[in-house]
C-alpha cells in the first residue's frame, strides 16, 4: 500500500525552508500586522508536508508553555528579539535564551518552550512546521516547578 502523504521533514530542512522565506521579503512583509490584543500570524505557505507562518509580537506578548504535538518545528527571528524559554528536565530553564535577529531555532516533537518579546520594540518571525499543525498542548507551572498541562487544541 502506498500513501500520498510525504514523510515529516526534518529541523534542519525546516531551518533551510525558514531562511528562504525569511530571505525573500517580498513575500511576507506586506502581511505584517501588529495587534495589541493577542499576536498576530498568518500561513505564508503550504508545501509538501510543511507549513510556513509568520508571527508578529508586540513587547511582552508571549505564547505561554507550549509544545506542537506530533511536528518538528523551526523559527527565524526576522526583526526585533525574543526570548525563547525551552523545558528540556521538566521543568522551565531558569533563564530564558534572547534571540536577536538571525537566529534559527529548532526542535522535534513535544518540544516544550515559552517565545516572548522581552524588548521595547516590535518583533517579526517566520515559524515552519513538519507535518502542518495539527494539535498543540498549553502548560502551566505548577508550585514545585514542573509544568503540568492545561489545555489541548486540535486543528482538525
Amino acid at each position: 500500500m502506498s500513501t500520498d502523504v510525504r514523510a515529516a521533514i526534518s529541523p534542519g530542512e525546516l531551518a533551510q525552508i525558514v531562511r528562504r522565506v525569511a530571505g525573500q521579503p517580498e513575500l511576507w512583509d506586506s502581511q505584517v500586522r501588529y495587534s495589541a490584543g493577542e499576536r498576530f500570524y498568518v500561513r505564508l505557505e503550504q508545501g509538501d508536508g510543511y507549513e510556513v507562518w509568520l508571527l508578529t509580537w508586540l513587547p511582552g506578548q508571549q505564547t505561554g508553555f507550549h509544545d506542537h504535538g506530533e511536528s518538528s518545528g523551526a523559527f527565524l527571528v526576522v526583526s526585533g528579539g525574543l526570548t525563547e524559554t525551552a523545558v528540556a528536565t521538566g521543568k522551565p530553564e531558569p533563564l530564558g535564551r534572547t534571540l536577536p535577529p538571525g537566529t534559527a531555532r529548532l526542535f522535534g516533537p513535544h518540544y516544550v518552550h515559552d517565545v516572548r518579546n522581552d524588548s521595547t520594540e516590535p518583533a517579526v518571525s517566520i515559524h515552519a512546521y513538519s507535518p502542518p499543525l495539527s494539535s498543540m498542548r498549553r502548560f502551566e507551572v505548577a508550585g514545585d516547578g514542573a509544568l503540568r498541562v492545561i489545555a489541548e487544541e486540535r486543528t482538525w
